[in-house]
């Protein structure tokens, strides 16, 4: 598992720059930079009474990622120490991307 910090403040899922969710899929197969890949798991906040999977924000989290080209992806999971996922003011998944991204 991995240390997450996410960036995309207007997630539903984000609290305090880490994800609510539990596991996150990143998206990116054909991937040969950071900005081709994306948070698959990105949700808007809408501010209604949507509540998160957990109670509590994690800092690790389980990462199945699509980036086959990334060299931290091993049989579809990552296995980075750290992940940043940026996306300031996203609308939809293909606003964010996995940051930590690096070509193999």
């Amino acid at each position: 598992m991995a240390e997450l910090k996410c960036g995309v403040e207007n997630c539903c899922y984000n609290q305090e720059c880490h994800c609510c969710k539990g596991d996150i899929m990143v998206g990116g197969q054909h991937a040969d930079t950071s900005r081709d890949t994306c948070c698959e798991s990105f949700s808007p906040d809408r501010g209604d009474a949507y509540t998160s999977s957990l109670n509590h924000p994690s800092r690790t989290i389980s990462i199945d990622c699509e980036a086959t080209k990334c060299m931290y992806n091993s049989n579809y999971k990552c296995h980075a120490d750290h992940v940043d996922i940026r996306g300031c003011g996203a609308a939809d998944c293909r606003g964010t991307e996995c940051a930590t991204f690096k070509e193999a």
